[in-house]
This record gives C-alpha cells, sequence and structure tokens, in this order.
C-alpha cells in the first residue's frame, strides 16, 4: 500500500474510462476516497459504483468545488486527467484549438487556483497531471495536442519548482500510446507511431502510485522516453530530422 494515498481525498477528472478509469479503481485499492469526474455521466457513475467512490459528473474546469464538499472539505490528491486528443495541423481551426487549450491546459490551470490556496495554508497537497509523451517530444498529424500538452507539462513543472518548499507535491504522467479510447481515434498516426508499444491503462496507474511512493516530478509508464527525450535535448536537429523521417513514412501510407 502506498502511504501517501491512505485515506487521501482523491480526484480524477476524465474517469468515465481510460487512464483515469485505472486511476480511479487503483487509488480505491490503495484506500483513498475518491471522487470521479467525466462529461459522461453515466460512465462515471458505474466507475464510482464500482470502486465505493462518488460520482461528480461534469466540466473538468469546474469540479473542485462540488468534489470538494463530497469529500468532506478537502481535496489531498487532485489528478487533471481529463484531456482531449486533437489532431491536425496550423489549419485545424480556431475551435479545435481552443477546445485543446481549454481542456488539456486551462482546466489544470483552473484547478489549480481552486486548490493551491488551501493547500498552502495546510502545508500539503499533491497535483497529478496526466500529460502525455507528447509534451516531452510530439506527435505526428496532431499539433493541437502535441502544442497543449507542451503546455500542461510546463504548467506542471511551474508549479513543482514555485511550490515545493512549500508541501504540495506535483507528478507530471508522460506516458506514449494507451489502450484507450483516445488512442483507437488516433487513427493512421497512432498506429504508426503508438500501437506498437502500446500498454494497458492499469500501467499507468500502476507507475503514478511508484512515483508517489518516490516522489518523483516525472513519471514514464514507457521507460524509453527518457532515452528519446534526452536526445531531443541534446541534439535538436538531429532529433527533428528522425521525427520528420517518421512523417515522410506516413504521408506515404507506410
Amino acid at each position: 500500500m502506498v502511504e501517501a494515498v491512505q485515506g487521501a481525498g482523491v480526484v480524477v477528472t476524465g474517469a468515465g474510462g481510460g487512464i483515469g478509469a485505472a486511476l480511479a479503481r487503483r487509488f480505491a485499492a490503495e484506500g483513498a476516497r475518491v471522487v470521479v469526474n467525466d462529461l459522461d455521466g453515466d460512465r462515471v457513475k458505474a466507475v464510482a459504483d464500482e470502486i465505493g467512490g462518488i460520482a461528480v459528473p461534469g466540466d473538468a474546469s469546474a469540479v473542485v468545488g462540488e468534489a470538494r464538499d463530497a469529500l468532506g472539505g478537502t481535496v489531498d490528491i487532485y489528478c487533471a486527467n481529463a484531456g482531449v486528443g486533437s489532431g491536425g495541423s496550423e489549419a485545424a481551426g480556431e475551435a479545435v484549438w481552443a477546445q485543446a487549450w481549454d481542456v488539456n491546459v486551462m482546466a489544470h490551470v483552473r484547478a489549480a487556483e481552486a486548490l493551491i490556496p488551501g493547500w498552502l495554508e495546510r502545508g500539503g497537497g499533491r497535483f497529478v497531471s496526466t500529460v502525455s509523451a507528447a509534451g516531452l517530444l510530439t506527435m505526428i498529424g496532431a499539433a493541437p495536442y502535441s502544442v497543449t500538452k507542451h503546455g500542461a507539462y510546463a504548467f506542471a513543472e511551474w508549479l513543482s519548482l514555485t511550490y515545493r518548499h512549500r508541501g504540495i507535491k506535483v507528478h507530471a504522467i508522460c506516458p506514449q500510446g494507451v489502450r484507450t479510447d483516445m488512442l483507437a481515434a488516433s487513427g493512421s498516426a497512432g498506429d504508426l507511431v503508438l500501437q506498437p508499444t502500446a500498454i494497458e491503462p492499469d500501467a499507468v496507474a500502476d507507475a503514478l502510485m511508484k512515483g508517489i511512493e518516490e516522489e518523483r516530478f516525472l513519471i514514464l509508464p514507457h521507460p524509453e522516453v527518457a532515452g528519446f527525450y534526452q536526445a531531443r535535448a541534446a541534439e535538436p536537429d538531429r532529433w527533428l530530422t528522425t521525427m520528420n523521417h517518421i512523417q515522410q513514412k506516413w504521408e506515404a501510407g507506410e
């Protein structure tokens, strides 16, 4: 059992399925009191009933107040997991870009704004951001997703460096392919880049629990991402050339 999780009041957004549902199940199994949130009320109620949690359906951007009340006044761990996998290029359209920014970045900002004053007063709290390896690297065929996941990672990083000396713990989970509805909807780009090494959502939950135990900021369910991230930083032109070769392969339908 993970000591930091036992008895904690936990909120997981985007918990109607996929990674969010796996996180909610694992937190409950570790002895936490769990609020599950999702836009799909039926799915989130099913997960809540399964784990003995509390369903709070609705927009992840506005869940903190109701979730806090449901947990008796205190949120100990907040998992900003809800996300949209927006594909497309720079021409994806204003609405697509706006939704990606709102869900993948601003929902995290709004949650932090609502939570951090209380956490600072208490001297502790834990913010978990489901980012994606796309936030460290990139993803072909998905400019809105890649750019906003970079933003989500940057915000998590900023939270950690700003508040860690005041007791606030931050974790950024950055998996590659995970067998979820989002991966299934990623089309041929996902088939080429993500499917070959895709993992189950439960593996992401396992990685998070280990990361919490070890108090690590960066959590990589696919360990090889660390090497890719180092290569990107050390030799950006070589890395971009490699990624462009993958782009060309995708364009050719190979």
